[in-house]
């Protein structure tokens, strides 16, 4: 039986007259690869924001490995093991590579010599070795991209939460991410991944959530997603109507 890493019950966020989020209850297991996918506005970066501290919830509960994280600090959650990348990567410019991900090792350790030893293994695993002198605001987009996951890797997290990685690659980079992802996924982090390039999602994730206005309205393997018709219509709107007439 398959332990439950993540739970999230009725998470809910409202701004103002808003609701961003709506009763969202999902299961993430240990060792698993989950899409979390939707249209625009979907709500889907609001709910990393809702799991990873950064918004406390109006309504529900965030329960990682068995304990209640809801309306932990930020920096509380990344200590209990959540690393998260962010949509728009910004790295300390100034910074060389390898001071980059020292930043995110020392979540765990206050000593520069043991950060420096957890950031040089974890360059080795990103392909960044070459790059670790390098000042980070000198880095091309692809290795921007991954010096986000090194970061987020270096806070030794038992889930990875990745907003939307592959977000300006092109076909041959998106193909070497998702090597990566998938590997780092095999090491036994489990990885929730937000996504809008779908073939890449499908090809990484067994299991997708979609996000709709801020509530879920289908769940299941890639193939049960993206035959929903709750979902083509969630993506094609008006168009949906089209094809079916």
């Amino acid at each position: 039986m398959q332990k439950t890493l993540l739970e999230l019950k009725d998470l809910t966020i409202r701004f103002g007259g808003l609701i961003a989020v709506n009763k969202f209850n999902a299961q993430i297991n240990v060792g698993e690869a989950v899409g979390l996918i939707g249209p625009n506005g979907a709500g889907k970066t609001t709910a990393f924001n809702l799991i990873a501290g950064v918004y406390a919830p109006t309504e529900g509960k965030v329960i990682f490995d068995g304990e209640d994280i809801t309306g932990l600090k930020p920096y509380d959650v990344c200590r209990k093991g959540i690393g998260r990348t962010f949509q728009v990567v910004k790295p300390f410019g100034k910074m060389t590579v390898l001071q980059n991900i020292m930043v995110g090792a020392f979540i765990n350790t206050p000593k520069p010599k043991e950060a420096k030893q957890v950031a040089v293994e974890i360059m080795g695993k990103i392909g960044l070795q070459s790059k670790s002198d390098s000042l980070a605001r000198n880095l091309t987009i692809p290795e921007r991209k991954r010096l986000e996951m090194a970061k987020a890797l270096a806070t030794k997290p038992k889930l990875l939460l990745l907003d939307e990685v592959l977000a300006g690659l092109n076909p041959t980079e998106i193909e070497e991410a998702i090597m990566l992802i998938k590997s780092i996924n095999r090491e036994g982090i489990t990885v929730l991944m937000i996504e809008h390039v779908l073939q890449a999602t499908m090809a990484i994730c067994n299991r997708i959530l979609v996000l709709d206005y801020g509530k879920k309205i289908a769940e299941g393997t890639p193939k049960e997603v993206t035959s929903n018709i709750d979902v083509i219509k969630a993506y094609l709107g008006d168009e949906y109507e089209d094809v079916k007439n």
